[in-house]
């Protein structure tokens, strides 16, 4: 008796994106690559793997994104290797590589493509999740701060989903400002550690910052007492971040501070934001960013200001779902081939008609069917228009046009009025 097979599926937290979905998917990435040439931003690619050090450097060994939900293992060299978590520490690691941060030399750059982490997967929450990043170098002012934020602001514009999204704002200060306050926290919860669940307690003495973060209802009294980061923060930062708010005030983008407001990874310092959204459940964070000033040093570079942002591709889809933003999965042409000889040329006759319409998409009928039944398939494919040829036409040398979206009468043309009849459809 012969056993069934196993069916084979996707891994778990790694959902496939079909072609009924592709078309969103399309439009966003459309968009967003039209806005960074609009910023002068330059794309960069980095490899999906990276050494596993280069994470634990830059991120922090004691993040949660190190310690529980990094892709690592062994290659056949037993070198340890990790899918990227994350883009950033991907993209300085590129830049030192290849010397771009020589001579102090200023860079705007974004990226765009999965990311993985082992995380509980859930709407907007996978374990491949696809994040568009831009990362500015050797900008030491505010100004480029604001740039950044201004560029999600008009992303959200362009998207019709800016009424969905708000802007929190907070400031990290200097490494020993934010040494300083770390203390405070530890004293602060230490006074209090009956109170901490046993997750705050884990972090206490390794990351106190990010006790800050936790959904956990019965702590967010506490939490809510605890000393406040802008008491403690250096004049210099405070005059950043004071900066800030006024540019975004004259860029007319409206903001919160948000003195809870920290990050997740150990590079961040001084400015630090989220763009956030009520509209889809626990997932609020869609859009979050802030500068990173020593993580350039910290990898071995030389000394290098930054300042990125990283935005779920996924999470931005839901919103864009929410607003009934569809853009419609639809091809140009149907060609329809009946007869023995025109049935023989049907590809032949596709191949002309793409070389005189280079931007018509045009899907071609094979395989055999009644006329009836080849027409329900040309409407059914989402065509705007059936372009027909029996024998009769291929002998004189003409095509027949129905429209199939728009009320408008059936057309015979001539191979040389193609180009005039469908170049707009």
């Amino acid at each position: 008796m012969v056993e069934a097979m196993e069916k084979i599926t996707a891994v778990k937290g790694m959902p496939d994106i079909l072609p009924e979905q592709i078309t969103m998917w399309q439009h966003l990435e459309s968009v967003i690559r039209q806005l960074m040439r609009v910023y002068a931003v330059s794309e960069i690619r980095t490899p999906l793997l990276e050494r596993t050090q280069l994470f634990k450097r830059s991120i922090g060994e004691v993040t949660d994104i190190v310690e529980k939900e990094m892709f690592t293992f062994a290659d056949q060299n037993s070198d340890s290797l990790t899918l990227r978590p994350e883009g950033t520490a991907s993209c300085v690691r590129a830049c030192i590589e290849h010397s771009l941060f020589r001579n102090q030399q200023q860079h705007k750059l974004w990226y765009m493509g999965p990311m993985y982490r082992y995380e509980r997967p859930q709407k907007g929450r996978y374990r491949q999740f696809y994040q568009l990043g831009v990362e500015a170098y050797n900008f030491p002012g505010p100004d480029i701060d604001a740039e950044q934020i201004a560029l999600c602001a008009r992303l959200w514009q362009k998207l019709g989903i800016s009424s969905m999204l708000s802007l929190q704002i907070n400031s990290l200060g200097n490494n020993q400002s934010r040494s300083l306050y770390k203390q405070k926290l530890i004293e602060y919860f230490t006074a209090h550690i009956e109170q901490l669940d046993e997750d705050s307690k884990r972090r206490l003495t390794s990351n106190p910052l990010r006790i800050l973060d936790s959904k956990n209802p019965e702590l967010q009294q506490l939490i809510n007492q605890a000393p406040v980061l802008i008491d403690y923060i250096d004049p210099e930062s405070k005059q950043h971040f004071l900066a800030l708010q006024q540019q975004l005030t004259l860029l007319d983008i409206k903001f919160t501070v948000n003195t809870r407001l920290v990050r997740g990874l150990d590079y961040y310092n001084r400015t630090v934001y989220e763009w956030v959204t009520d509209k889809l459940g626990a997932q609020a964070a869609v859009c979050a960013g802030g500068r990173y000033d020593n993580l350039v040093t910290t990898l071995n570079g030389p000394e290098t200001v930054a300042v990125g942002f990283a935005l779920g591709l996924e999470r931005v889809l839901l919103l864009l779902e929410i607003v009934q933003q569809k853009i419609e999965n639809s091809i140009d042409g149907y060609l329809i081939c009946t007869g023995e000889r025109a049935i023989e040329q049907r590809l032949k006759i596709a191949e002309q008609l793409r070389n005189l319409l280079p931007n018509f998409s045009l899907s071609t009928c094979l395989g055999a069917g009644s006329f009836a039944g080849l027409f329900k398939k040309a409407d059914k494919s989402g065509a705007k228009v059936a372009l027909i040829i029996g024998d009769d036409e291929l002998a004189n040398g003409t095509i027949g046009v129905k429209f199939l979206r728009i009320e408008k009468p059936q057309l015979t043309i001539s191979m040389e009025e193609v180009t005039t009849v469908l170049g707009d459809i």
